[in-house]
């Protein structure tokens, strides 16, 4: 007797299974197939009450818009510096970000994953064990022409507190709309390459 054949279709196109057994592994396979590549999550949620991951309360707020602007504009857009390797036990994990749109966070997640691991940082995936948390927090302006995206990482110990602040702004051409529609991945490339460009500075620093 021939084996039963199915053809599934799923998120990321369609596939078979050979049998009923197999669903599992292939639906893991599909998953595996129509993610960014990227084991961070940075996928935007909704704005916080001063939480971290964990459950724990933290004793910073999050910017607002008119926060991000003012606590940026002596951050000038420059090229980001070059990557420093860095030395160190720290295990970084990424919080959700607040502001940035669906479309904008692949690019960026992508690439901070790349450049830490260019840097010698550890990344821990989302539920890890880790000794510091970056949460993100983005704004994208539209005026004259162009689109600015400012953003500002605040760097948090396991109980909420801050320890560092990562900020900078970041030029798209373009300037329609709400101003995240004129931000292209190579936007986001940038912003992710000065953020662990400070990022490991800072903890070089730290090293002493």
């Amino acid at each position: 007797m021939p084996r039963r054949i199915e053809a599934i279709e799923g998120g990321c196109g369609i596939f078979t299974k050979r049998a009923i057994t197999g669903i599992a592994m292939l639906s893991l396979a599909g998953l595996a197939g129509c993610n960014t590549g990227s084991m961070l999550d940075l996928s935007s949620g909704p704005t916080p009450s001063g939480t971290v991951p964990g459950g724990q309360t933290g004793l910073q707020q999050q910017p607002t818009e008119t926060a991000l602007a003012l606590q940026t504009d002596a951050a000038n857009e420059t090229a980001a510096a070059p990557l420093q390797a860095v030395t160190t036990s720290e295990r970084i994990q990424f919080a959700p970000v607040i502001g940035a749109t669906a479309e904008s966070v692949p690019a960026l997640s992508r690439r901070l994953e790349a450049r830490a691991r260019q840097s010698g940082i550890a990344i821990v995936p989302q539920g890890g064990s880790a000794s510091m948390v970056m949460k993100g927090y983005f704004s994208a302006i539209a005026d004259g022409g162009k689109t600015t995206v400012i953003y500002v990482w605040d760097v948090l110990d396991p109980s909420g507190n801050r320890l560092h602040r990562i900020q900078g702004q970041q030029a798209a051409p373009g300037g329609q709309g709400d101003g995240w529609s004129s931000v292209t991945s190579a936007t986001m490339e940038a912003v992710a390459d000065s953020t662990i460009s400070q990022l490991s500075a800072w903890l070089a620093q730290r090293q002493g």
